[in-house]
């Protein structure tokens, strides 16, 4: 609202300053600024609301050390991380851009569902919430229409080099790489990054070429089947994560930022040149979006770290951990989603594991053996003693050198 506001002004009556609104850098610190001042600010008044609403955690006696205490605590805290996005979001960014647009309906999107699912356990007494049938039908739903969206919408396209003479009907660019000239096209593709690869694409329409002849027609079914999978995968390891105060929030804000810097470097055709990488036009424009993400998850984090003072509850987890996806995706960097979330992705796995262990030992021996004194895996460290807050930050320092990772593998083939 405020891009169009100041952009207004500056055409029309050349006020000095209102052309500082152009730069995506500025809007996006603004929208950290803001996104900080919401949650912080209003967190304080929402959480207090929270408990005179006796909108409290219940918690399961599961032997963990200080666990009972938490037993109270406000919950339904991801409210706090929604308003921290999406006012930051409307006020700054291109409201018109559809990457934008597919952000705020992911985070509403699964906001609800999320909070549907704490008001059942808190309102309605009922400890085990939205059944999971439901959740996944939500997660799934929305993957469709990300999915299609990314699949059929004129507006998002790639830039990728040609030869001449070019097959597709687009206007064609000319730019010098070096001493190298360059002709470019904007079009639509079903190509995304791939991380440790040479030339850095890969192509879901040409997964099923083994079968033949017009393979190109099942393009978006494999598209569809990997989007499903990592948005519901991302957002249930997002809600798995979340057990102990500050572990989901702090690793969301690095993985935020790491988000922001590949969507900065995927939508500046200058930079995107120089690494060589997939230059997506308009899409620098989530910076502002990945901005108020981050200024929300480390807001939050000041009333969620240790000893927490507020639960996100589903409200936060599965909202932040269907962005992640969602982001990703757009970017076309979703298959470096299992390095950049492997701390979603560990923790994932350790209860599939130890459920699945659980029922074949079962089966087998006639009782139940575990991998894990607790899952998922932080929860096995409190079962050997480990304090909660050197948990997370041993949580936090992987999950940077992740982001690292994540980053060099742009240069890194």
């Amino acid at each position: 609202m405020l891009y169009y506001l100041f952009n207004y002004l500056n055409k029309n009556y050349t006020i000095p300053g209102t052309g500082v609104f152009q730069y995506i850098t500025f809007r996006m610190a603004m929208a950290v600024i803001v996104s900080l001042l919401v949650t912080t600010v209003f967190g304080r008044r929402l959480i207090d609301y929270l408990r005179f609403k006796q909108v409290g955690e219940t918690v399961r006696n599961l032997g963990l050390e200080g666990q009972m205490q938490k037993s109270g605590t406000p919950t339904m805290g991801g409210i706090i991380i929604i308003l921290g996005i999406l006012i930051p979001t409307l006020l700054f960014a291109k409201l018109d851009n559809i990457y934008v647009i597919m952000m705020l309906i992911t985070t509403v999107w699964l906001g609800l569902i999320g909070f549907l699912d704490d008001y059942i356990k808190v309102f309605k007494k009922n400890k085990e919430g939205l059944a999971g049938k439901f959740k996944i039908t939500g997660q799934v739903g929305l993957a469709l229409i990300i999915g299609w969206t990314m699949y059929s919408n004129t507006s998002i396209t790639i830039r990728q080099e040609v030869k001449l003479p070019v097959k597709y009907d687009a206007p064609v660019d000319f730019h010098m790489r070096g001493d190298k000239p360059v002709y470019t096209q904007d079009v639509k593709s079903t190509k995304t990054t791939m991380p440790f690869y040479k030339n850095n694409e890969f192509d879901y329409g040409k997964v099923l070429k083994f079968l033949g002849k017009g393979y190109e027609q099942y393009a978006l079914l494999v598209f569809m089947v990997f989007v499903i999978v990592i948005i519901t995968a991302v957002s249930n390891g997002a809600n798995i994560t979340d057990g102990i105060d500050g572990l989901a929030t702090g690793t969301s804000a690095i993985i935020g930022l790491t988000l922001a810097i590949l969507a900065y470097v995927s939508g500046n055709i200058i930079t995107a040149d120089y690494l060589n990488i997939m230059y997506i036009p308009n899409s620098g424009e989530l910076v502002i979006f990945a901005g108020a993400f981050v200024g929300a998850c480390v807001g939050f984090l000041w009333y969620n770290s240790y000893p927490a003072q507020v639960f996100m509850g589903d409200t936060g987890s599965l909202a932040i951990g269907g962005i992640i996806a969602v982001f990703a995706i757009i970017i076309r960097k979703e298959l470096l989603v299992p390095v950049l979330c492997g701390i979603f992705l560990v923790e994932n796995v350790s209860v599939m594991m130890q459920v699945g262990w659980f029922k074949f030992t079962k089966k087998r021996y006639g009782e139940g053996r575990r991998i894990f004194l607790m899952a998922p895996l932080h929860h096995h460290y409190q079962k050997k003693g480990f304090h909660e807050a050197k948990i997370v930050t041993r949580f936090w320092i992987i999950c940077i050198f992740l982001a690292i990772l994540t980053v060099i593998t742009l240069k890194l083939r």
